[in-house]
């Protein structure tokens, strides 16, 4: 087996493999990691970042980076939480997508238009989504206390959680988009390379805008969830997914130079970071090896990235 061959398999596979060795390990050391009711808390507690990296890895692939789904999701808690306090609650869940999606396409067209990097640009464009989310709710908390708001993140289907339906449908969805339809392969190709992709014929800025629409779209979902399951918006709300989002989609394997990666990994590196979470409180563990054992893991996902990409 060449080292290429290796580089891929450890990109496509490693996240399943670590996720099988810290679930043993989980499971020896504590009797109360492996029930029903604990691993669907986990599903539930982390369906909206799954949401979000599963849009972001679209981003990803196609070579871009967002740094303001945080903020979007922000935007989408305080707008669905006034929505729904001062005209309708289902209304109010149905706008938070619909608002990010919105800011999502902003994002696009000022990467694309203005020919900045995306980097650059979601860094510039959250510190205005979140400046909003602090004037619309004038630096309070927004309560909501209305069973037509709270059944999205706290009512079940099946003894599942709606939220995590939610997620798996959305996660589902975006796989099929991914390899099934000429958009996936378009966004594939624009990321893979960007000068031979719009020498064939493929409009790469409107790929990549559709990219950052979808993670707005995420995010806002997302928000809708989180908010529903608190019954509370809030401008804090968001702060630091969007980098937990960008950590899964590196651990699942989807390369940071585009053109390379699967909905499904992302959805398993979300998983990864959950359980090494929920490992570490069940443990009642120090948080600061939590910390320290999450960002080795993503380092090392990283350089398997970097060898893949060197192969």
């Amino acid at each position: 087996m060449t080292r290429f061959a290796l580089a891929r398999i450890l990109q496509s596979y490693a996240v399943l493999i670590m996720i099988f060795l810290l679930m043993i390990a989980l499971t020896a050391l504590s009797d109360s990691f492996l029930t029903g009711q604990n691993l669907l808390n986990i599903l539930n507690q982390n369906a909206p970042l799954a949401i979000m990296a599963s849009a972001m890895t679209l981003v990803i692939i196609a070579g871009g980076f967002d740094l303001s789904v945080g903020a979007i999701f922000a935007m989408g808690a305080v707008s669905s939480a006034w929505i729904a306090l001062n005209f309708d609650p289902y209304v109010g869940l149905a706008m938070a997508p619909l608002i990010g999606l919105v800011l999502g396409t902003v994002n696009g067209l000022v990467i694309t238009i203005l020919k900045v990097h995306s980097f650059l640009a979601t860094i510039a464009t959250s510190l205005i989504f979140k400046g909003i989310a602090v004037v619309m709710s004038n630096g309070r908390l927004i309560p909501v206390r209305m069973t037509e708001f709270t059944w999205l993140g706290r009512d079940r289907l099946g003894g599942v959680f709606i939220a995590t339906w939610v997620m798996v449908i959305f996660a589902v969805a975006l796989s099929f988009v991914l390899t099934r339809t000429g958009l996936g392969r378009q966004i594939l190709a624009v990321g893979g390379n960007q000068e031979a992709a719009i020498l064939s014929g493929i409009r790469a800025n409107r790929v990549r805008i559709i990219t950052f629409a979808i993670a707005g779209f995420a995010a806002g979902l997302a928000a809708a969830i989180a908010t529903s399951r608190v019954s509370m918006g809030q401008a804090a709300a968001g702060t630091g997914l969007e980098l937990d989002a960008i950590a899964a989609v590196i651990l699942g394997g989807t390369s940071i130079y585009g053109g390379v990666g699967a909905i499904w990994r992302s959805v398993a590196g979300v998983l990864l970071l959950a359980l090494i979470t929920n490992g570490f409180n069940i443990l009642n563990a120090d948080p600061f090896y939590r910390d320290l054992t999450t960002g080795l893991i993503i380092l090392a996902a990283i350089g398997v990235s970097a060898s893949g990409r060197r192969s």
